[in-house]
């Protein structure tokens, strides 16, 4: 799904609505066109990776999992609700392993996360829209 919608520019000049600088949670969350975190391609499909790796309903889906940094997985809204929005792991993450790894971020990738985290939430806090504008030019398939 990600890779037909990056083929058809669904991505292209999108901006990355959401960025979380907490000690147990590095990641910035894009993919929605709207920019809004509620936005997506208007179809939704299932879990895989590492969320198929249990059985539904066993407790083991409620407690957190390493998301490494450089990880890139989709983002979700609860069980078979992925569409289009992803988040890139920039720090060591804890997190239900509810979330399809899809990717990983190479070392250029991760210095810009870096650079993003720094500049912090607007607002400050910890959690919301990155101080800087953040906006997905393209994305390009290996």
């Amino acid at each position: 799904s990600f890779a037909s919608l990056a083929q058809k520019g669904y991505f292209n000049d999108t901006i990355c609505h959401r960025l979380t600088t907490s000690t147990a949670l590095g990641v910035l969350q894009c993919g929605d066109p709207s920019g809004t975190g509620s936005g997506g391609p208007g179809y939704q499909f299932g879990n895989e990776y590492p969320t198929n790796q249990y059985p539904k309903n066993d407790p083991a889906l409620q407690k957190a999992v390493l998301y490494p940094r450089g990880t890139l997985a989709m983002a979700n809204a609860g069980p078979d609700t992925n569409g289009s929005q992803f988040f890139l792991v920039y720090k060591d993450s804890q997190l239900p392993p509810g979330y399809t790894v899809f990717g990983t971020i190479d070392g250029t990738g991760l210095a810009t996360l870096d650079k993003i985290a720094q500049g912090g939430v607007a607002g400050g806090g910890g959690d919301g829209k990155p101080a800087t504008e953040v906006k997905v030019k393209s994305v390009l398939l290996d």
